[in-house]
């Protein structure tokens, strides 16, 4: 169970903005800032030269100007696609640049590519480092990767973590447990009743949930006891 506290915002941009920019780019972070959002959600996974940069896909295809595999362009190489408005895909040292400077907490996503969730957890951790952000600063660590979070758990014990679900694992508890997550984030999905946040609750973890623009669907969430809220709209959940 976790021995500390973590209040996490009642909102958080996902993905940066998601509604109001491309996904995952410095534009998204700041249109969260500007929409009033008081953190982010973005995703971290190796480049080829193992630079973390912001990206959820395995692929360029979707969400840039790019073909192929993220993994087999450099950082360097990544900045030069347009990943949306003209913007490269950014490393996750301008992510953090930029959240410390304009006021950001971080939601951190660690999103690896099949079979390198230790390797991306390693590389996301000296990177906070080297950027001077610490486990007293406005941040979660979340992934679905176990193996990542364990890495997480084991090199630097003090961050806040998060163990995010889908599809309702029956061993959510016990994972939750061995990693000594301090929040669990199922998806909308798969809350459906208060009794779904009250077992999070009783676990003694923070319940958090994307990703949800609706409104009502929000304020229902929130009457469940639900702590947080991941939203591609933030200007469409302010103030619930």
């Amino acid at each position: 169970m976790p021995a500390r506290p973590f209040t996490p915002p009642r909102l958080i941009g996902h993905r940066g903005a998601k509604a109001l920019a491309p996904e995952n780019t410095l534009g998204s972070i700041r249109a969260a800032k500007a929409a009033g959002a008081p953190w982010v959600e973005i995703d971290a996974k190796l480049a080829r030269d193992g630079v973390p940069v912001l990206m959820h896909d395995a692929t360029l295809d979707r969400t840039t100007t790019g073909k192929g595999p993220v993994v087999a362009l450099s950082a360097q190489e990544l900045a030069q696609v347009d990943a949306g408005n003209g913007e490269g895909v950014p490393t996750l040292a301008q992510c953090l640049a930029l959240c410390r400077e304009i006021g950001l907490g971080l939601d951190l996503e660690i999103k690896p590519d099949p079979g390198t969730g230790p390797q991306t957890a390693r590389a996301v951790l000296e990177v906070l480092d080297a950027e001077g952000w610490a486990a007293t600063d406005d941040i979660v660590i979340t992934s679905f990767d176990r193996a990542a979070l364990a890495v997480v758990r084991d090199a630097a014990p003090g961050y806040i973590r998060g163990l995010l679900l889908s599809d309702r694992p029956a061993d959510w508890r016990e994972a939750a447990e061995a990693l000594a997550v301090d929040a669990v984030i199922p998806g909308t999905r798969d809350i459906l009743g208060p009794e779904d946040v009250t077992a999070i609750l009783d676990g003694g973890w923070v319940p958090m949930v994307y990703t949800v623009n609706d409104a009502e669907r929000a304020k229902e969430l929130y009457d469940w006891g639900m702590a947080s809220i991941v939203t591609d709209d933030p200007p469409a959940l302010l103030g619930l």
